[in-house]
């Protein structure tokens, strides 16, 4: 009686999309940043993935890693590979769940920006449902699960607000600001993502000091700090005009410094017309009291 012999083995998809992940961006640490595990993790995989095989994929040098003959010639596939499988995914995922957007943005855009204006969508397409991720940089949109990024950006996508910085501060410490060189005797708020604004705006307005003050892992958070008094923040005009206009914050000088990087949407792939990601989009795009 014949004995038909066992069948291969697969490769574990795990170890594949790291070594797929590290091959495209060109290290250990930055696959790992965009798969969401540690380095150390992705360099397991990939040393998994290498002794199945018998053969190197990269070669460990003092500066990182480089792909060997082998890894070279079979990364382009395993991109395009996985290319696929996440535009297979997303097709699965919108018609399984066809009244749900993801939308990945910065945690100050989400809780700022969008935010506010989730109770007016909501009002024009209650059957819409907006899942909101927040993120530090823009993710893969060819393989993240998101059907919308909206992040700044000098290109690109579609823009949906421009975006200026100038200085902000409570009502009470406006009256002792009369000029931008009175900011020195008071702390300068700043976030850590965006250290350059206040040199930037400084300059423009040519003033030659140094801003000092708290530094803020959460602009969110800065700003709340600047409504109770705690100092002037170089503020973002998309993320500080709901506070301007309800008169929590003031902008005690006429300067306001417009930057190259605006607030833009994008999509990893066509939306539909008449999909709620593309009425979503339209929306977040047009002026408030349009229509979704």
């Amino acid at each position: 009686m014949p004995v038909a012999p066992p069948p291969p083995r697969s490769l574990p998809l795990t170890a594949l999309r790291a070594f797929e992940a590290a091959a495209r961006l060109g290290g250990f640490a930055a696959a790992a940043a965009e798969l969401g595990v540690t380095p150390g993790a992705v360099t397991a995989q990939v040393k998994a993935l290498e002794e199945t095989l018998g053969a190197a994929l990269f070669e460990r040098q003092s500066k990182g890693v480089r792909l060997t003959a082998l890894g070279a010639a079979a990364a382009g596939g395993m991109t395009e590979a996985f290319d696929a499988l996440a535009r297979a995914e997303a097709v699965l995922r919108g018609r399984a769940a066809p009244q749900v957007v993801h939308v990945a943005t910065l945690p100050a855009v989400a809780q700022l920006w969008l935010s506010p204006r989730l109770p007016a969508l909501r009002a024009a397409a209650p059957e819409i449902s907006v899942s909101i991720t927040a993120l530090e940089a823009p993710p893969n949109l060819k393989r993240a699960p998101y059907d919308l990024s909206l992040f700044p950006a000098e290109t690109g996508g579609q823009l949906v607000a421009a975006d200026a910085i100038l200085p902000v501060c409570a009502p009470a410490l406006a009256a002792r600001l009369k000029r931008p060189q009175d900011l020195a005797d008071l702390p300068c708020l700043s976030d850590a993502s965006w250290a350059e604004d206040w040199p930037r705006w400084l300059a423009a307005a040519g003033v030659a000091m140094q801003a000092r003050g708290p530094v803020f892992s959460l602009y969110a958070l800065a700003v709340e700090e600047a409504v109770n008094g705690a100092g002037v923040l170089m503020g973002h005009a998309p993320l500080v005009a709901g506070h301007l206009a309800d008169g929590r914050l003031v902008a005690p000088f006429a300067l306001a410094l417009p930057l190259a990087a605006g607030l833009r949407l994008w999509s990893a792939r066509p939306l539909a017309k008449g999909s709620a990601a593309a009425r979503v989009a339209a929306f977040l795009a047009a002026r408030p009291g349009a229509a979704v």
